[in-house]
């Protein structure tokens, strides 16, 4: 087991002064069987209230709202996290059993085309000849090794509004953009498949009180029987080194920080994530 803190801080610098603003931040990781939050905290500058609820994906929402003209909004997740690693599959489905209008049903949501995850008929020609070839657990393997073939890890390649077909036609992308394309693969072939929001500390055997700077991770998680994780990005399935944030259909609903804001001008953004290891 690790216990480790993240710091995650977003600065924005308005061009002129914003006279009222409304945010979200999804920045507290989630307590499940693998991991346990210790303490997390929000804060925001200028401060202001805050309000906590749970979204419909069972990630944790911080909203606030900010009705006194500023220039500058800051705004910092800190949080104390234990990691395990994920326990296997529980069970592993067939095709057949996969495909019944019970999973269908349950799990409809995670199977259609999203704005960052569409369809695309070469995608899904690669979908089929995959699951001719392996089983539905071995095909989420072969699903993200394919997305890594397709790639080449480039950062700065993409913005945050590309979606995986975007990376594929340009061949390279970010951890964003390969969860995104695995998901467009994994539901081609009825897979159902989530985008997962949070963090990986970077080495494996860091000493204990190590900062290293960070940035936000995305990986994909998939119910062939049970739901469970896997990293296209770097071709594993999570460990200890990963804290998980929140899940969606895709990252539209686990963004960071999202909100709209009353004022003239463009924004300065500045983002900033520490992880260090306590133990």
């Amino acid at each position: 087991m690790w216990r480790m803190r993240v710091v995650h801080s977003t600065g924005y610098a308005y061009k002129s002064p914003v006279r009222a603003s409304f945010n979200e931040a999804r920045l507290t990781p989630r307590s499940d069987l693998r991991q346990n939050v210790v303490l997390n905290r929000v804060e925001t500058t200028p401060a202001t209230r805050l309000y906590r609820y749970v979204d419909y994906w069972g990630t944790a929402v911080t909203a606030f709202d900010l009705h006194a003209p500023h220039s500058e909004l800051e705004v910092t997740g800190s949080s104390v996290v234990e990691t395990d690693v994920p326990e296997p599959p529980a069970k592993r489905l067939d095709w057949a059993a996969l495909r019944t209008d019970a999973v269908a049903d349950k799990y409809d949501e995670l199977f259609g085309q999203t704005r960052y995850a569409p369809a695309s008929r070469r995608v899904s020609a690669v979908g089929k000849t995959l699951a001719r070839q392996y089983d539905p657990t071995e095909a989420v393997i072969a699903a993200a090794q394919w997305t890594r073939s397709e790639l080449d890890y480039v950062p700065g390649s993409t913005a945050v509004h590309s979606s995986g077909l975007d990376a594929l036609a340009e061949g390279k992308g970010v951890c964003q953009d390969y969860a995104h394309l695995t998901l467009i693969l994994l539901r081609s072939m009825g897979i159902p498949a989530r985008y997962v929001s949070g963090y990986q500390y970077p080495k494996r055997k860091a000493a204990v009180g190590e900062t290293v700077e960070g940035q936000s991770h995305a990986w994909v998680q998939a119910w062939t029987g049970s739901w469970w994780d896997y990293d296209p990005t770097n071709d594993c399935a999570i460990n200890e080194q990963y804290i998980t944030v929140g899940t969606g259909r895709d990252y539209a609903d686990v963004t960071p920080l999202k909100g709209i804001y009353s004022g003239e001008g463009s924004t300065d953004l500045d983002v900033v994530v520490e992880i260090t290891r306590l133990a």
